[in-house]
């Protein structure tokens, strides 16, 4: 704090017969508006005025001489520099310090976590549900349009991770950070690639790595699961996932995937149709991204879930269908039917 200022006021005080003012005012700027341990939240609204924020502050018991806390902003020249917004003040803080802590802007912080393997629709739904994000957004709106990408699917192209901010952040500011995250995240990693990976774009990584985060409860055989689907892809082999088939379907999925679904033919079916789908199915995490840039060193064309999550990864479709029967079937052959990925 510039004491210079404070100690003028004091000596014209002074000067001027006001000892008892001055000491006052001195007294002011010692007393803790809230003693350790204590803490309060004030928020600020915005284009509220040094005189409305001072009142404020009287009426909620963090001031006793707000004429004294507007002569202190405005010898400091802060008058106009005070921040807009939720604020946990915690003592213990002394008029001045609650001053600079006004001016500094270090506001409330919210979070919010966007889970790897969310779909676009479930981003939305938290937006929504979150208490402290400000609801600008409609079904209607272009959300990628808005963002500065017109004619971009929105599925994958935000970042999986926890976001803190203030209070009433829009749902288009908290898009747009997370969208430029997952851009950064997606350039950054292009660039570093392996030398011989077979992918084409950044957006046919992005693809990948969505399919990825969808197949993979142990994020330790990601880069197994990658080298799996491109090796199909080098061979023209359809990809045969379930959940990219499970997206296709839409909001006719009910949680059971039958084989009428595996032969329903949609731009995701990947048991009809070879390649990649037209776009991600998810948000991909940093280790689905790493592993469609990075995959494996394998022969592996087939793998199957165990029941713990993990799965058995074959060379060859006779070792795949063991793996099945072992696995899917409980060892019974005759329950077997086509389940290649």
């Amino acid at each position: 704090m510039n004491r210079r200022p404070l100690f003028i006021v004091l000596g014209a005080l002074l000067l001027g017969g006001g000892v008892v003012a001055a000491a006052d005012f001195y007294l002011f700027l010692q007393q803790p508006v809230l003693v350790a341990g204590k803490s309060a939240i004030f928020e600020i609204e915005p284009g509220a005025s040094l005189h409305q924020i001072a009142e404020d502050l009287r009426h909620r018991g963090l001031l006793a001489r707000s004429t004294y806390w507007k002569l202190l902003a405005r010898l400091q020249d802060k008058s106009r520099k005070i921040k807009a917004g939720e604020y946990r003040l915690q003592g213990p803080l002394t008029s001045p310090q609650l001053l600079d802590r006004l001016v500094t802007g270090k506001t409330r912080q919210f979070s919010l976590t966007l889970v790897e393997g969310w779909t676009f629709r479930q981003v939305m739904d938290a937006l929504v549900r979150h208490p402290y994000i400000k609801q600008t957004l409609s079904d209607s709106d272009d959300v990628m349009a808005l963002l500065g990408n017109p004619g971009m699917y929105p599925e994958g192209w935000f970042f999986p991770d926890t976001y803190h901010f203030p209070r009433d952040t829009t749902d288009l500011e908290f898009l747009r950070r997370s969208h430029e995250a997952m851009k950064e995240r997606l350039s950054a990693m292009w660039k570093v690639r392996d030398a011989d990976l077979s992918l084409k774009s950044p957006y046919e990584a992005l693809i990948l790595a969505s399919i990825v985060e969808k197949e993979a409860a142990v994020p330790e055989e990601r880069p197994l699961i990658a080298a799996v689907f491109l090796s199909r892809l080098r061979k023209g082999m359809p990809l045969q996932t379930d959940p990219t088939v499970i997206y296709g379907l839409g909001d006719s999925y009910d949680g059971d995937i039958r084989h009428r679904d595996l032969r329903r033919d949609t731009p995701y079916n990947t048991y009809t149709r070879k390649g990649l789908p037209p776009t991600p199915i998810a948000m991909p995490g940093a280790g689905a991204l790493e592993a469609a840039m990075h995959p494996a060193q394998s022969d592996a064309l087939f793998f199957v879930a165990r029941k713990d999550g993990s799965h058995h990864f074959s060379a060859t479709y006779d070792e795949h269908r063991r793996a099945v029967i072992e696995h899917q079937l409980d060892g019974h052959p005759d329950r077997y039917n086509s389940q290649a990925k």
